[in-house]
């Protein structure tokens, strides 16, 4: 059956939104409660799960929950789960010791992981269901089909394709490329409070360039609001750069002079220090990303010269069970709207895998 994905103008904005998920980053800066370090019991663990999939070279893409026991860190995926869905949105655990594994091992250990918190998604055409981030010398500003995550500029505030996006940091630069977070609940607020007037132009449909990554059937770009309220739930879906990257497009278009003041003023708020939280990462931090309530972005960075040396994450999207439900309109980007089963990128050929080198 046809999923209708016609978005009705807002006549009412909805109000503001109270509750964990609209913080202010001063706040989550003098507080420890998003982070959740690994006890030597929970490593155990996660090495006896992991040890014999990399001993038989399991293809890591091909993994299930079942395949990754682990009863007692089973309980404190779900907890942060909960505050990922309901509560902050975002978490960081700490203390895989990547600095002593093989990128294997890395690997196998982070996916398993994930796999108890939802179900791994594509995030490009190659149909990565674990992505790189590194800088490959792409270029995102000549380059339509390039991606922020494959340079090393910043990446500027923004939402990934799915419900939890996940970063596994393995090494950092020589220096820059800390993690910013902020949460999209809180710009709500302030613009509600500020200028309701630019506030409803974010709840009419923007165009937002595929990046050459198209479905079958599909345009060239996809047309969702940022803001997007269903069933009691208040969502973001936003990508400055690929909202401006649309234009290339003959038949999107210009944005008016009232669409790019509004789309101003909410990244006005994203860059605001009182509102955003900035965090360096360290080896062996997984940070967890709910994209429905929060923005992230990376800062620029400058690299080492040295090909072993160079910032490396690990990445994983993921469709988590029991996530909020989502406008008709997602199935737009998300390909279908079923919670535990939505979200990533499939275009013509795309065959899973998980590759264990950036390509």
């Amino acid at each position: 059956m046809a999923v209708d994905t016609i978005q009705a103008p807002i006549d009412e904005l909805p109000p503001p939104i109270e509750g964990e998920a609209a913080w202010y980053g001063p706040d989550m800066a003098r507080s420890s409660e998003w982070l959740y370090e690994l006890d030597g019991a929970e490593l155990a663990e996660i090495e006896a799960a992991m040890r014999p999939l990399v001993q038989r070279e399991v293809e890591i893409g091909q993994m299930r929950k079942e395949d990754f026991p682990l009863p007692r860190l089973s309980k404190r995926i779900q907890e942060v789960t909960r505050d990922l869905l309901h509560g902050r949105g975002f978490a960081v655990m700490r203390g895989l010791p990547v600095n002593e594994w093989t990128m294997r091992e890395s690997a196998t250990a982070y996916f398993g992981i994930g796999l108890h918190m939802g179900n791994p998604r594509s995030q490009n055409a190659m149909g990565h269901v674990l992505g790189h981030v590194r800088d490959l010398g792409r270029d995102a500003v000549n380059d339509p089909t390039a991606r922020i995550y494959q340079t090393k500029e910043r990446q500027t505030f923004h939402t990934d394709s799915t419900d939890v996006v996940g970063l596994l940091c393995l090494k950092t630069a020589k220096s820059g490329g800390k993690s910013a977070l902020v949460s999209s609940m809180t710009i709500y607020n302030e613009m509600y409070r500020r200028r309701p007037d630019l506030l409803k132009v974010l709840f009419r449909p923007f165009a937002t360039d595929r990046r050459g990554e198209v479905p079958e059937g599909k345009k060239p770009y996809f047309e969702i609001p940022v803001y997007n309220w269903y069933e009691g739930y208040l969502s973001v879906i936003f990508a400055r750069r690929y909202i401006e990257s649309a234009r290339r497009f003959d038949d999107v278009a210009p944005l008016s002079d009232e669409e790019v003041e509004a789309l101003d003023l909410f990244e006005s708020l994203a860059e605001d220090p009182k509102l955003n939280l900035h965090l360096a990462f360290e080896p062996g931090d997984m940070q967890w990303v709910h994209n429905h309530t929060m923005l992230h972005d990376r800062t620029a960075f400058e690299d080492w010269p040295e090909p072993e040396r160079k910032r490396h994450l690990l990445r994983l999207w993921l469709a988590v069970p029991g996530a909020r439900p989502l406008p008709p309109i997602y199935a737009e980007r998300y390909g279908k709207v079923e919670i535990g089963d939505r979200g990533g990128i499939i275009v013509p050929g795309t065959k899973l895998n998980a590759p264990l080198e950036p390509v």
